[in-house]
């Protein structure tokens, strides 16, 4: 790993990560409190229609308890969007878009070779994936405990549930990164990365939503991350197993296609 690099790579993307960071917090906040000011209210009354029921079910969360509302926020599309700047947006300006504008050149010039560059990015996006996963989960923490409804979740399970999103999202990131090594512009990198994880995303609420159709979640990546029940149980071994083998094997691609490929002139 390069340090200069590693530092420069923080320093440059701070503000972004801030800003992310405060709305992360912020949104994560929101359901526990929705949940405890109308969490019982609104579980009577979704307890006697049933469609209302399965319709709280998005996404494995729900409003009408601690772990489901938190469990929603998780899968949220706000939490897809402010983390898929740093798990989708960095790997692919980071290396299909600077070969793109013909930047990526200027870097390699200087003493350090495509694997170190790219561990270097690597190492900085998950750390900056973490920071960011821990701001949700503090949030959600905090709002509940100003709610005076902490105690209905255990606080080793939002550890275990921060360290689950974070491979996720950490699996995103690699798969990103081997789209992003695979192409010398960024428009075809980020077609396929964004198509993937649109269906992915697609498969897991409609399997979340429809109970006839729920096997179909078992496709999506993001039934590897079952937030309610982390925070109600644990971790699900398996789970972790297969975003880590994701994850590895999506490094590994990059790792030996990225040293292989010539740099395209910029367009």
């Amino acid at each position: 790993m390069n340090a200069p690099l590693f530092r420069r790579t923080l320093g440059s993307l701070r503000v972004r990560l801030i800003v992310c960071a405060v709305g992360l917090f912020a949104w994560g906040a929101v359901l526990p409190l929705v949940y405890s000011a109308f969490g019982k209210a609104l579980g009577e009354s979704f307890a006697s229609n049933p469609v209302l029921s399965q319709l709280t079910q998005f996404g494995g969360g729900d409003i009408v308890s601690l772990s489901g509302s938190i469990a929603l926020g998780f899968i949220h599309p706000i939490t897809l969007l402010l983390m898929g700047i740093f798990a989708i947006g960095f790997p692919l300006a980071a290396i299909a878009g600077e070969r793109q504008r013909g930047t990526l050149e200027v870097v390699l010039a200087r003493p350090i070779s495509r694997r170190t560059l790219y561990l270097t990015l690597v190492v900085a996006g998950a750390l900056m994936l973490a920071v960011l996963m821990a701001a949700e989960v503090l949030g959600g923490v905090a709002s509940a405990a100003a709610g005076g409804v902490l105690n209905e979740i255990s606080i080793g399970n939002a550890v275990l549930l921060w360290f689950n999103g974070w491979l996720l999202f950490l699996a995103l990131m690699a798969i990103s990164f081997a789209s992003s090594v695979s192409f010398d512009r960024l428009g075809p990198a980020l077609g396929i990365t964004l198509a993937f994880v649109i269906v992915s995303y697609f498969l897991d609420v409609i399997g979340s939503l429809w109970p006839a159709a729920a096997w179909i979640q078992t496709y999506s990546i993001f039934d590897l991350l079952r937030a309610k029940h982390v925070l109600m149980v644990g971790l699900i071994p398996e789970h972790v197993v297969a975003l880590v083998a994701i994850t590895t094997i999506a490094v590994a691609y990059a790792w030996l296609e990225f040293p292989r490929r010539d740099l395209a002139a910029p367009s």
